[in-house]
């Protein structure tokens, strides 16, 4: 992204002619908000002016503390390129504060910010993130509606005739370029009609704006094209869902500190204990990697996802693996998350945990090389090898056993979500679904 000043954008809202600027915020939850003003608002928005009211917010605050700022990061800035001409629509990502200028409490970038400070007074100057995020094209119904089909026979890597979503695929690419995305890769993933586009990656905070940014560009453009994209894990029973594996690592004065070329497999003794980090809170920030009742249903051996606590140079099956790249490339990629995640909370709780191991000189267990989804309970269970939440109420419990999590996320968030995250299993635990009937109606 570029860097801009307040007299840059007020500037291009002019000269290009701008109609609307959506000022953009994410709630607790991972969804993306917006309050849309006209240009002539625009000196406003970037002097911290603009007013929204959080008791209209899920989570955020009540309704007697309801006023709340949105101060925007400016270097955000960006046109939406899928607007027409004429009416240009841009946007600004915002921090959001209260009315005594101090940062709220229930901001997730907030939260992420917090983590990245605590980060830099260990001496770390830049943790970058790179996601590998999936998703679904699926067609509508006569009133657009979406369906679970999806017109598309292909397999991981195929292309066109058989990957039906290619050219949507293919604008999504252009229209993240030209809002200064470096698009890595995009294919076909492995089920009918799941895709990935891999963007290079960024600085922490960025890389949580970037995959805010991502999903509403793929949603906007699928849609644009009657198409219907989803970031839910598992749409389809008996075929593989969708997760948004992450890398990380660590800087200090511009050198990768998970690298060490006299290290066990080039690797450092922070990189390890960041592992360590990593594996020893993976089950109490499961809720925020993985939130939804739906979840769960990915995470299940034979369709390529995690669910076992392992790590490994090359396994697959594990929940952690190093990547070949080394020196600067080194990098530790976590690969339970899935993209319906709120991005800012995840790296916050990513970065917490890793740091956690790092503080305290954890050591990670013995590195995992044959195929865990092969290995029976006993098996397991001799190597030591725990297993993920199984359910949305086991991670909720689990983090409310984690006291460095609901430290990370902070009072305000962590009660919000926990209680936002139970109103969901308990909606779910007694919904009947049409399985029950299924099975059950007819013999008894």
């Amino acid at each position: 992204m570029m860097a801009y000043t307040k007299e840059d954008i007020i500037r291009i809202v002019r000269e290009q002619e701008i109609e609307f600027v959506r000022m953009q915020f994410t709630d607790i939850f991972g969804q993306l908000k917006n309050v849309s003003i006209t240009a002539s608002q625009i000196e406003k928005a970037v002097n911290n002016q603009i007013m929204l009211d959080g008791s209209s917010i899920e989570g955020f605050v009540r309704i007697n503390e309801s006023d709340q700022y949105l101060y925007p990061d400016l270097d955000s800035f960006t046109i939406f390129p899928w607007r027409p001409q004429q009416g240009k629509v841009a946007r600004l990502i915002c921090d959001v504060y209260n009315p005594d200028g101090t940062p709220f409490v229930g901001d997730p970038r907030g939260v992420l910010k917090k983590v990245l400070a605590k980060a830099k007074s260990m001496g770390y100057d830049t943790f970058n993130v790179g996601p590998e995020a999936e998703f679904f094209l699926f067609q509508t119904d006569e009133e657009g509606k979406p369906t679970t089909k999806t017109n598309d026979e292909a397999g991981y890597f195929d292309l066109g005739p058989l990957d039906h979503g290619e050219g949507t695929r293919r604008e999504i690419c252009l229209a993240l370029e030209q809002m200064g995305f470096e698009i890595e890769a995009s294919h076909h993933e492995v089920a009918a009609g799941q895709h990935e586009i891999d963007f290079k990656y960024a600085e922490a905070l960025r890389a949580a704006d970037n995959i805010m940014t991502f999903k509403l560009t793929v949603k906007t453009l699928a849609q644009k094209n009657g198409l219907h994209a989803t970031f839910m894990p598992k749409p389809i029973f008996g075929v593989s869902g969708s997760g948004m594996h992450t890398n990380m690592s660590l800087f200090k004065d511009g050198k990768n500190v998970f690298a060490d070329p006299d290290g066990e497999k080039g690797l450092s003794k922070e990189c390890y204990s960041f592992i360590a980090g990593l594996l020893h809170h993976v089950k109490g920030f499961a809720a925020v990697t993985n939130p939804l009742v739906n979840s769960y249903k990915r995470l299940v051996p034979g369709y390529e996802a995690p669910c076992y606590l392992a790590w490994s140079a090359s396994n697959r099956s594990a929940l952690i693996r190093i990547p070949a790249s080394r020196g600067m490339g080194t990098r530790v990629e976590l690969r339970s998350p899935d993209p319906s995640c709120n991005p800012y909370l995840e790296l916050a709780v990513c970065l917490a945990a890793g740091l956690d191991g790092i503080e305290k000189g954890m050591v990670p267990p013995a590195e995992i090389t044959e195929n865990i989804f092969e290995m029976d309970s006993a098996a397991r269970e001799a190597a030591g090898i725990d297993a993920l939440p199984g359910s949305l109420e086991e991670a909720i419990h689990a983090m409310e056993d984690d006291q460095l999590i609901l430290d990370t996320l902070g009072k305000h968030v962590a009660e919000n979500y926990i209680e936002g995250k139970m109103k969901e299993w308990d909606e779910y635990r007694t919904r009947v679904s049409s399985w029950e009937r299924e099975k059950y109606i007819i013999n008894y």
